[in-house]
């Protein structure tokens, strides 16, 4: 699978999570339900801090293994190699 889809895969899947727990969190909360963005956004901003700092790959919020990651810069010197 290409690094776009897997990215493109990557970025789904969490942003579902978020907002699926987003509600959850809401509803076993018993406040309104528009307190659901707000929680999905820290959430998304939890993933993205631990994502950068502990899985070892500062400056991108992925989750990718390094070689499958989109954001990381390839060998080549992009001179036609």
């Amino acid at each position: 699978m290409s690094k776009l889809l897997l990215d493109l895969a990557e970025r789904s899947a969490w942003t579902g999570a978020q907002a699926a727990l987003g509600l959850a969190v809401v509803e076993l909360a018993d406040v309104p339900v528009w307190w659901a963005a707000p929680v999905a956004l820290a959430l998304a901003s939890a993933k993205s801090w631990v994502a950068g700092r502990l899985i070892g790959r500062p400056g991108t919020a992925s989750t990718l293994p390094r070689a499958k990651d989109p954001a990381t810069p390839s060998t080549s010197s992009g001179l036609g190699a």
